[in-house]
């Protein structure tokens, strides 16, 4: 989580005149108030967390554990995080943007009363809370990092209006150990917790069916009126913590997915975060640029140079040889559904256990489109 990866993907969106006028607007959050904050945690968990900032570990809310040292700011910088979400909650739903990015944000580990795989507060709740709480009925959240965005569905866990879907390897051979597909929502919102638990090196023939196979028929099912989506890049293949084997060109097309999604059902009302991602100086900020570019509405072509100004930063500041081009010269070729399922196929046997759990409670057929 080296801020690098932020500074980084901000150099390099601003070398590609991303965030020159035009294009995007700019927030400046400050620290989130408490009252922010506890629309989606506990009163004693903000409490800790300030107090952890002073140096008090609390390993009963994760704090001060190995996924989660403490620090000064520890308090200040998540806060900010999720003011940062919460303000691009209030942009589109003031009708001042119809989309958002925040990609310092995706803190989806983060549980009501307890931090987590690196997150203290979870920015993309408040995000989808701060929508519920001024009128929307509905709202989607998808989550394609390659760890399962247990907290985000634990906080809405019996929350109706709100669908989680997560698209990630398999709790089997991964943190945080959950994500499984019987896990659909609590008895008041069954059927609201979708997830495609994936088999280690899934690649990205097999993670775009698999997308494809259950997305854009449940999101079109809920019939949300906002889509908050979480873009966690460690599915990358050189990603040092997991275990799935995607490329650049894959993080990109299914940020272009979510958006036809966003555009056909939602219009357009569509906020985008970040998330995880360890490799950061060849995959973070390539992966994210095209994040920020496809939400601005003006998608970098797969095969374009990497802008010399920043690799030669990256050189100079960090003695790391940055990727010439933006893409990884992918082949995305993907078997679509309608085909047939292939008992034999991991990624197939996957998709189905999903199916067969979720599409029966919204009139689908498992099996078939």
């Amino acid at each position: 989580m080296d801020p690098v990866r932020l500074e980084l993907t901000e150099r390099l969106c601003r070398d590609f005149g991303l965030l020159e006028e035009g294009c995007f607007d700019l927030l400046h959050p400050e620290v989130a108030a408490d009252e922010t904050l506890e629309s989606v945690h506990d009163a004693d968990f903000v409490a800790a967390v300030k107090a952890a900032a002073a140096g008090t570990a609390a390993p009963d809310f994760g704090l001060g554990t190995e996924d989660v040292p403490i620090f000064a700011d520890i308090h200040d910088s998540a806060a900010r995080i999720a003011q940062g979400s919460w303000e691009c909650a209030e942009a589109v739903r003031t009708g001042r943007a119809v989309r958002a990015v925040n990609f310092a944000g995706g803190m989806h580990h983060a549980s009501r009363n307890r931090a987590s795989g690196f997150c203290v507060y979870n920015d993309a709740a408040v995000a989808v809370q701060r929508l519920l709480d001024t009128g929307t009925q509905r709202v989607v959240y998808l989550d394609v990092d390659a760890h399962h965005g247990d907290g985000t569905q634990s906080i809405f866990w019996d929350d109706p209006r709100v669908m989680t879907i997560s698209l990630h390897q398999t709790g089997v051979s991964l943190f945080p150990g959950t994500g499984f597909p019987n896990e659909i929502g609590g008895a008041q919102a069954d059927g609201t917790a979708v997830n495609l638990a994936l088999p280690p090196t899934t690649r990205d023939a097999g993670w775009l069916r698999a997308f494809h196979a259950v997305v854009p028929a449940l999101v079109a099912a809920f019939e949300p009126e906002v889509i908050v989506s979480q873009h966690g890049c460690d599915s990358h293949h050189l990603d040092p913590l997991t275990d799935l084997s995607l490329s650049i060109d894959a993080q990109r097309q299914v940020a272009l997915d979510i958006a036809v999604l966003a555009e056909e059902l939602c219009e357009n009302r569509w906020i985008a975060t970040g998330g995880g991602g360890y490799e950061v100086f060849r995959v973070v900020p390539r992966s994210w640029a095209h994040l920020c570019a496809v939400v601005g509405g003006s998608p970098i072509p797969l095969r374009t140079q990497v802008p010399g100004s920043w690799r030669e930063y990256v050189h100079q500041r960090y003695g790391v040889e940055a990727p010439e081009w933006m893409n990884d010269d992918a082949e995305l070729w993907w078997r679509s559904w309608e085909v047939g399922y292939d008992p034999a196929d991991p990624v197939d046997r996957a998709v189905i256990q999903t199916r067969k759990e979720l599409f029966p409670l919204y009139g689908l057929d498992p099996w078939f489109d």
